[in-house]
């Protein structure tokens, strides 16, 4: 079978959120000695944009949406260990961004962080989640070791919210403030809370979020 023909199927199997096929048909695609890089550009990126789209759109589910997410990163992961050295600074500067992104400290609800990852991912950022009830200082280490653009931390509860301005305290604090751009969001949170913490940017919902995050990126360019 063709690399062409294999990565249309795999192309498929990402919308259809199939992650085992899509990572058996990635490490196929590796045995024909095509550029990896070429089938994540041409296929994978654009496969997985049109997920979120559709997301976006309310044509896909969640679980569609999370499924196709797990396919695409099983894909990746198998098609970048083949990039050749010299150019994973290509694959790299392909990314829009990092983000590390979780739910604040105290805060275990998780469902709409989720989301916002996995269209930011689809979008082209490299997101990194810690997951719920994450330390404030934590965001800020986790920044600093993968040499992040964006924190995102979430507050779904109007006692946690607060958890938010410890971060941007803490990074004032520490001096790192000017490093990275903070954008928050969750159902307490408003664009005045954003404003009066000192925050980069608020969305209301994950789609907005996306937006944001492309917007400051584009403006940090």
């Amino acid at each position: 079978m063709s690399s062409e023909t294999l990565s249309e199927k795999l192309k498929r199997f990402v919308f259809e959120g199939e992650e085992d096929a899509a990572q058996e048909t990635a490490i196929q695609i590796l045995k024909t000695g095509v550029d990896p890089l070429e089938v994540i550009e041409k296929y994978l990126s654009p496969a997985m944009k049109s997920v979120g789209e559709k997301f976006e759109k309310g044509e896909y589910f969640l679980t569609s949406l999370m499924t196709s997410a797990a396919a695409m990163k099983a894909a990746t992961n198998v098609l970048a260990a083949g990039v050749k050295k010299e150019d994973r600074e290509k694959l790299q500067a392909h990314r829009t961004g990092k983000v590390v992104i979780g739910t604040v400290s105290g805060d275990i609800h998780d469902i709409g962080k989720n989301i916002v990852a996995v269209l930011l991912e689809a979008n082209g950022f490299d997101v990194y989640d810690l997951g719920k009830d994450v330390d404030s200082m934590k965001f800020i280490e986790r920044a600093n070791e993968v040499q992040a653009d964006i924190i995102a931390p979430s507050a779904l509860m109007t006692t946690t919210k607060p958890a938010q301005k410890e971060v941007i305290e803490f990074m004032n604090e520490g001096g790192s403030r000017g490093k990275f751009m903070v954008i928050v969001g969750g159902n307490p949170t408003t664009k005045e809370w954003a404003e009066e913490i000192g925050a980069d940017g608020w969305a209301e919902t994950a789609e907005e979020a996306v937006r944001l995050a492309e917007k400051l990126m584009q403006n940090k360019r």
